[in-house]
């Protein structure tokens, strides 16, 4: 477990918490010794660039489970014959629609109609 918390720059306790979290489960050595597997090291250190972004461990945590699910739903269509278009790519941002940004008010019960319309 050292060796790996050493080879992605973090803390055997990180290791141990993301287990907890549920989000890694690593294989044990005949004697008791945590084995982590490539993968499983990639997701801890992705949780590490959330986590330094300010998320919370729990909101990380989803965040790294969800995207690793779209990229092996991903996997799976390529599998199956199916294409994917650079809109499905998962490592581009999803482009919001400009009014979504946009603050809106709430006009008064009347609509458009000015004071001293009846």
């Amino acid at each position: 477990m050292g060796r790996a918390a050493d080879m992605i720059g973090v803390t055997p306790a990180f290791l141990r918490s993301l287990g907890t979290a549920g989000l890694i489960e690593p294989e044990r050595s005949l004697g008791g010794h945590r084995r982590y597997s490539r993968h499983q090291l990639q997701l801890a250190v992705r949780v590490r660039q959330l986590l330094d972004e300010g998320m919370l461990l729990s909101a990380a945590c989803r965040i790294v489970t969800l995207e690793d699910r779209l990229t092996a739903a991903h996997r799976r269509i390529v599998e199956l014959g199916g294409t994917l278009t650079a809109e499905d790519d998962a490592d581009l941002p999803t482009p919001t629609r400009p009014d979504i940004a946009t603050t809106h008010y709430y006009g008064s019960p009347r609509g458009d109609r000015s004071p001293s319309a009846p």
